[in-house]
């Protein structure tokens, strides 16, 4: 066999990538395929927004508290009747705004504040993600595991909303670990959902997928390489990353698709989120919510896992696997017998190894590795102002449930016109996905800046401004779900044509390590704050100075030159394999995938 010269036509080129295995699929994107990506949007996007962005800390703060004891007098409970009556479950009522109402409750033999015990769980909760996806994630670029892995975290993690239904204050200390558990499967899932962009927007064309011609197979080449018969110009594109009409391309179609993923999962949200006011009404207005303050959310979240788990069935129907390269089944990793691939032990360290390859990859790339540490402290100050403001609300601004329902659904219904709204600006005004990225960046700087105003001492006399009153946190919503609209759509558009074809999974699950991984500490460091102070409004400070620190990264990122790094990086060790596969002549066929495959790996 003749060595492959890479200055060959596009045809050749693309003949000699599909034989690295036979089971890769080139098939155009189809509207079908598209709406089945969106669905699982619409399905687990409801449990980011409404359970973990809103009932998950709200339950968590409220669980405990009704265990609790004041912070200022620890003889006092936290939830108790009120003077005069019988109805147990009321809260509290104190006439004195202040440090006094934090509630303290033990917890793993140390005390902590009920606000504290939320921050910590979610800490914990992206921690073991972030573990869970470098042990895992890199199955999702071999064979058919990035489908059959997303069906498992999608549905596990739907039972695991759904159990929130049996949890009572008396077993608070279980909800942590069910939301470790749901936390993990929603960030391995996105991970995966988040793969497969690269592989639509690669397969897609300049006409509209289901109007694409349908080809038929050469004489000298099997149906596999049915795509060989497609647009000349538009199978060049697909196959030379660098070409600087195909990254535009790349990137217009990659912000849209995502922008609508966003679009209809926070669309999802808010309608989600109608529905749980609708909900929470009724209760209000019986004796259960009284003697049971957190059984309506823990019903809203047993809808939630409802939700989750029937929407993903169109993906499941839908989405096609886009498998990959088969497993590596030799001596890679010490072990002699096929039959060892079936042991826990080999894909755990199978695992663990191309996650360290991946991190070598990375390396390499220059581009990759600066915004991964943009994203790594601009996830960070997403997931702590997130969080952070919902507990704000309710201790610092005494807002009850369905007034910080509202206060969601302002937030996610702007994301969702910021979603569709971004992209329309970016192309009224010719802006790059980096510079949208950077705008929305700097908007969300506002709403820590805007909390630090309540320090000043004349606008803390005259009690307006810097979110002293419930009312000024509706507009701070309305910022931020502008902000996470574009930063939600934009950050993987941007991230995408970064990353080395054949290795999506494996990249976008350090974007998530990255995401995720990074988001333990800004959570935990409040939590740190509160437990000192009291009060949260100290924590501020903290998320001015995060949300801040990934800009000047974000200026240095180089998008075009990012993706002809990546373009290099794959016909360097595709070269490698065409001169290891001249050496495996003679070989059987899966041996010569082994042999590839190391090299590869």
């Amino acid at each position: 066999m003749q060595n492959m010269s890479f200055n060959d036509t596009p045809e050749s080129f693309i003949r000699h990538r599909q034989k690295r295995y036979a089971e890769e699929d080139t098939s155009p994107t189809t509207t079908r395929e598209l709406n089945g990506w969106y669905s699982y949007a619409i399905a687990a996007e409801v449990f980011a927004v409404v359970a973990v962005g809103l009932f998950l800390p709200v339950t968590l703060e409220q669980l405990p508290r009704e265990r609790g004891v004041l912070f200022s007098d620890r003889e006092k409970p936290c939830v108790a009747p009120p003077v005069g009556s019988g109805n147990p479950g009321e809260p509290h009522r104190l006439s004195v705004r202040g440090n006094d109402e934090q509630c303290i409750v033990s917890f793993l033999g140390r005390e902590v504040t009920t606000t504290s015990f939320a921050m910590y769980t979610t800490s914990a909760a992206v921690l073991v993600q972030a573990v869970t996806l470098i042990c895992f994630s890199s199955f999702a670029d071999h064979g058919p595991y990035r489908k059959k892995m997303l069906s498992i975290f999608a549905y596990t993690g739907s039972i695991v909303s759904a159990l929130f239904m049996l949890v009572s204050p008396s077993v608070y200390f279980l909800a942590p670990f069910l939301v470790i558990v749901g936390v993990t499967c929603l960030g391995c899932s996105f991970t995966l959902l988040n793969a497969f962009l690269p592989l639509l927007v690669a397969n897609s064309s300049s006409e509209t997928p289901d109007k694409l011609p349908r080809s038929s197979s050469s004489s000298d080449a099997p149906p596999d390489y049915e795509l060989e018969s497609l647009n000349p110009d538009t199978t060049m594109l697909k196959r030379h990353p660098t070409d600087p009409d195909k990254l535009s391309m790349d990137l217009t179609r990659s912000s849209q698709i995502s922008s609508r993923g966003v679009g209809l999962g926070y669309a999802a949200a808010v309608f989600f989120q109608f529905l749980s006011i609708a909900l929470l009404i009724i209760f209000d207005k019986t004796s259960i919510a009284k003697g049971n303050p957190t059984l309506p959310m823990r019903i809203i979240l047993f809808l939630v896992g409802i939700w989750w788990a029937a929407f993903t069935i169109p993906t499941l129907l839908w989405l096609r696997p886009r498998p990959g390269p088969p497993l590596p089944s030799k001596s890679t990793l010490g072990f002699s017998s096929r039959q060892d691939k079936k042991s826990f032990l080999f894909y755990t360290s199978f695992s663990l190894k191309a996650f360290w390859h991946t991190l070598q990859k990375a390396f390499r790339l220059r581009q990759v590795l600066i915004f991964l540490s943009a994203w790594f402290l601009l996830s960070d100050a997403i997931a702590t102002i997130s969080g952070t403001a919902v507990l704000f609300a309710r201790t610092e601004l005494h807002m009850s449930t369905i007034p910080v329902v509202f206060l969601s659904i302002t937030s996610i219904a702007f994301a969702m016109i910021g979603a569709f709204a971004w992209p329309r600006i970016a192309s009224r005004y010719s802006l790059t996905p980096k510079t949208v990225l950077m705008f929305c960046v700097a908007a969300l700087e506002i709403i820590p800046l805007y909390g630090l105003l309540g320090f000043i001492p004349f606008i803390k006399k005259i009690g307006i401004g810097g979110m002293q009153q419930a009312w000024e946190i509706y507009p701070v919503g309305v910022l931020h779900g502008m902000a996470m609209g574009g930063i939600s759509s934009y950050a993987r558009s941007v991230y995408a044509p970064l990353i080395p074809e054949g290795s999506e999974a494996a990249f976008f699950a350090l974007y998530a390590v990255t995401d995720k991984g990074s988001s333990a500490f800004g959570p935990a460091l409040v939590g740190w704050i509160v437990d000192r102070a009291g009060t949260i409004r100290p924590a501020f400070g903290f998320l001015a100075v995060l949300v801040v620190l990934p800009m000047p990264l974000l200026w240095w990122l180089n998008v075009e030159q990012g993706r002809e790094d990546a373009g290099s990086l794959v016909d360097g060790e595709s070269r490698y394999t065409v001169v290891e596969e001249d050496f495996s002549i003679g070989d059987e066929d899966d041996e010569y995938l082994d042999d590839e495959h190391e090299l590869r790996i």
